[in-house]
Order: structure tokens, then C-alpha cells, then sequence
């Protein structure tokens, strides 16, 4: 997922990025309400993390502005505002969801990919059916694999692992967070089964082919992205 951000205070805005950064996922992050406008109407995001007591422009006013502007990612509040009302005026504005601090950094992510796949790709206008990376394609819906025009045939991990991969592309994949979304299981991180299903999805996808796309950062864990 791709994330937008708008907090000001940099403890919890350091706090989010660091988390949704482990598990996976790109997140921008702006400091003042103004910044984070510019950022909502110039870029695709999957999704919004608002705050309402900004800098330059307040939350709900930024919230207007997006809709205005004919952004319809959805958007997540985040505010030490607890009231009923509160809540009431933030959803009334445009907000799809509403979460108070101090809160817990699971429940934020599950309300963030709740809301990410209720809505599909709305901020767009389409829900995504294929991702790609250089010449290999998937398309979702018939979880059809292909690369260089070339059908793959994927054991249901090897697709599960490939379309995680494509999801997150170019960012690097702990072997931590590959057992958490693959098996959904806590196993040792010391446990080889990744570096098997990694080893066996490379060779489907990687091994007849010149240009390389899966590759191992030392120390860190794995990435798919494309040709240099």
C-alpha cells in the first residue's frame, strides 16, 4: 500500500512510519495541513492518515479540500479528540473512518487495510485486476502468471509470495513479514521455509530468464523490483 500521512507531531509520526515501513508499505508523511493538501492532490494513495489539529490547515479543512478536489482514497482520522460529536463531524466531512489517540499501532494498520479493500482502489476510479513488474504480469482475478508472454504455473504459496511481492515492489520484504502474511503463523524467524518458497518461486520466475527480479538483501530480506 501507498500511504499519505498528515501528523505534526514527529514521536507519533515517527512511530506510524517505522510500522507501516516494517510491514511493507510506502507512507509519505507531511507536518503541516497545507503540505499534506498538496501531497493528497498530486499523488495516488491507497489511502489518508489524517490528523485534525495541523499546522497551516486544519484537518477537517484539508479533508474538504480533497474531496473538492475529487480524491476519494479513503481517509482515516486520527485525533486526540474523543467526543461523539467530534467523531460525528469528522465522518460527516468526508472521513471513512475514525480512530482516537493514544491508540495501538495494530489496530491502526487493520483499520487501514479494511479500509483499503473495502474501497479497492477507489482513490483511482478502478479497482486494480493485474500487477506487473518489467515483462511479468498477474492478472488477479484469474491469477493467471505470465512473463515475456510465457504462462507460469504457481503452487498457491508461490502465487500468494509473487503477489506480495508485486504489491509491495521495490520495497524489501522481511522474512519476518513473509511468514506473518503467507503462513499467518508466528514461526521462528530463523526457520528456513522462506528462503525455500523464495528459492522456488525464483525458479519459476527468474531462472530461464536473463534479466533477474527477485533479489536478497543481506541482512535484510528480499525484494522484487525491476531491471536495472
Amino acid at each position: 500500500m501507498k500511504i499519505l500521512l498528515v501528523e505534526d507531531d514527529r514521536g507519533i509520526g515517527s512511530f506510524i512510519q517505522k510500522g507501516f515501513v516494517q510491514e511493507g508499505h510506502n507512507l509519505d508523511w507531511a507536518e503541516r495541513g497545507d503540505d499534506g493538501l498538496m501531497m493528497g492532490l498530486s499523488g495516488e494513495y491507497d489511502a489518508v492518515i489524517l490528523d485534525l489539529m495541523l499546522p497551516g490547515m486544519a484537518g477537517l479543512e484539508v479533508l474538504s479540500e480533497l474531496r473538492n478536489g475529487g480524491k476519494n482514497f479513503p481517509v482515516l482520522i486520527l485525533s486526540a479528540k474523543q467526543t461523539v460529536d467530534d467523531r460525528v463531524k469528522g465522518l460527516k466531512a468526508g472521513g471513512d473512518d475514525y480512530l482516537t489517540k493514544p491508540f495501538a499501532f495494530s489496530e491502526l494498520l487493520v483499520r487501514i487495510e479494511t479500509l483499503v479493500r473495502r474501497t479497492g482502489n477507489r482513490g483511482s476510479g478502478r479497482e486494480v485486476t493485474r500487477l506487473s513488474c518489467a515483462d511479468l504480469e498477474v492478472e488477479l482475478l484469474s491469477r493467471r502468471v505470465t512473463r515475456g508472454g510465457e504462462v507460469i504455473e504457481l503452487q498457491p504459496r508461490e502465487y500468494a509470495l509473487l503477489e506480495l511481492f508485486l504489491r509491495n515492489k521495490g520495497n524489501v520484504l522481511t522474512k519476518t513479514l513473509i511468514l506473518e502474511k503467507i503462513w499467518n503463523w508466528n514461526f521462528d524467524p530463523q526457520t528456513n521455509v522462506v528462503d525455500v518458497l523464495v528459492s522456488r518461486l525464483r525458479s519459476r520466475i527468474d531462472k530461464d530468464f536473463n534479466a533477474k527480479l527477485i533479489h536478497t538483501v543481506r541482512g535484510a530480506g528480499y525484494v522484487l523490483k525491476e531491471p536495472v
